[in-house]
């Protein structure tokens, strides 16, 4: 039993689909099969009041037919009458009007308890109380026992399974203490049912299971695809309308995801009119201030100047590209994501950086090229300017997987996520060499997760940084 519970939960479905059908179908048999032992027993109940009554009648008339003789005249009718008891059945069912062979087409059921009670109540109602009735099963014919006709509905069954019938010795005890034997056989099984009814249950079922298989997909298609819109929210920002369809209540949810869609898409435009508008403002004078540094006689001062400057304007232009989110109209296309880290590669070193890639990616990425680029650019560019050199590893399977690692000092572990909040920087970093704008990490996690993947960093052991970017394949 400790095994079967993990096995259910193996063999169990694991969608709403799966569950939904296989909990029908489940609900139904076990309907089936109630039904099926409810009609079995109210077959045997109607199989078993029949033949008692058919039983008594023919006992209490030969009782009573022997009542008036003398218990010489009795027992010479008893041998008479039990003369044939070794295939007595037999000899009475072929008596039956109307006995052909027996046909096979039935399905029998387990009998009913208490056929010994009826029998010996319906025999003291019929024959009084000075006659004494016992009934009890006996395996072997008794030798003077009178053989009782089967009735006819019961006739095909019982011969076709002799070997297999169930005997009961009726002892009828009359008034002067004489008695008599009665010899009763029935089918084992029970009261047959006709295999028309069973085939008639498995054709119910079947058409059941059509039934429930369309209902269960109404249901589970329209909230798959509720499903697959709401996956598709941040990666693509202009998806396509759900199809309100299904019950009252998936349309309901389809038109609220709808509506949804609609009031982000008009929130992210008026927020890029917005940016767009004090991008253009700034560029004025940003501008002006650059002609204004170019007339300073003071070398110095107007260096120093000009680097505010260009501090300003990259955090203008860092932070107008973090808001503007990634609607740049990029297509998705396979990248070749070993030529993709080789450009990175060679695009640092000829800046100065040590970068150095182990590992391939096994086939190409489905993804947005200048967009990963620049995802992998800013880990890169930083493992470089914390650590001194960047090591990339590339690992492909169910996920491609790469590792950004550096030798710096690495960040607190209470530090870790915060460094993704934009415009966030560690108290370490705040300086205007090597500190930047606390933009370049929030950019990197909104690409990978405009790919469906993950960003986290960790620190290494023996020191440095890992940050490990997972883009799943699919």
């Amino acid at each position: 039993m400790k095994g079967f519970a993990p096995l259910m939960r193996n063999l169990w479905p694991k969608s709403l689909f799966g569950r939904l059908l296989m909990a029908s179908i489940v609900a139904v048999l076990l309907a089936q099969a109630v039904a099926l032992f409810l009609i079995a027993q109210e077959r045997e109940h109607f199989v078993l009041q029949g033949s008692v009554r058919e039983w008594t009648r023919r006992i209490a008339e030969t009782t009573l037919m022997l009542e008036p003789l003398t218990p010489a005249e009795r027992a010479d009718a008893v041998r008479e009458l039990a003369l044939p008891a070794t295939d007595g059945a037999a000899r009475a069912l072929r008596a039956q009007p109307g006995h052909r062979a027996a046909q096979p087409g039935f399905v029998r059921v387990p009998i009913l308890p208490g056929f010994e009670n009826t029998l010996r109540e319906h025999l003291r109602a019929a024959l009084g109380p000075k006659f004494r009735i016992e009934v009890d099963t006996t395996p072997d014919p008794a030798p003077t026992a009178v053989p009782v006709p089967v009735p006819f509905y019961e006739a095909h069954e019982l011969a076709q399974h002799q070997d297999e019938a169930l005997r009961y010795d009726v002892l009828v005890r009359f008034p002067d203490g004489d008695s008599v034997i009665y010899r009763v056989t029935r089918i084992a099984g029970g009261a047959p049912l006709p295999r028309n009814l069973v085939i008639n249950l498995i054709l119910l079922l079947m058409i059941l299971v059509v039934v429930l298989y369309g209902v269960a997909r109404g249901i589970t298609l329209p909230l798959s695809d509720i499903a697959r819109a709401a996956d598709s929210v941040g990666r693509d920002l202009k998806p396509a309308q759900l199809r309100e369809r299904g019950a009252r209540e998936l349309r309901d949810a389809a038109r609220a995801f709808n509506t949804m869609q609609d009031r982000l898409r008009r929130y992210l435009d008026s927020r890029t009119r917005v940016l767009a508008a004090m991008s253009h403002d700034l560029k004025t004078p940003l501008t002006r201030l650059r002609l204004q540094v170019e007339t300073l006689e003071d070398p110095a001062l107007q260096e120093r100047i000009g680097h505010e400057l260009d501090e300003m304007e990259t955090m203008v232009h860092q932070a107008l590209s973090l808001f503007r989110g990634l609607d740049d109209g990029e297509p998705v296309m396979p990248i070749d994501i070993n030529a993709l880290l080789e450009k990175v590669r060679t695009e640092c070193a000829v800046l100065g950086g040590e970068v150095s890639v182990s590992g391939r990616a096994l086939s190409p990425f489905p993804g947005k090229a200048q967009t990963l680029k620049r995802c992998l650019t800013n880990l890169i560019v930083n493992a470089i300017k914390f650590g001194g050199r960047a090591q990339v590893r590339v690992e492909d399977g169910a996920q491609l997987v790469i590792r950004v690692c550096d030798e710096g000092p690495g960040i607190p572990e209470a530090e870790l996520e915060r460094v993704f909040e934009p415009f966030y920087r560690l108290e370490s970093s705040r300086n205007r060499d090597s500190g930047g704008t606390g933009l370049g990490l929030s950019i990197a996690r909104d690409i990978a997760q405009a790919h469906s993947g993950s960003l986290t960093l960790q620190n290494r052991e023996g020191g440095g940084l890992e940050a490990v970017l997972s883009l799943p394949r699919r």
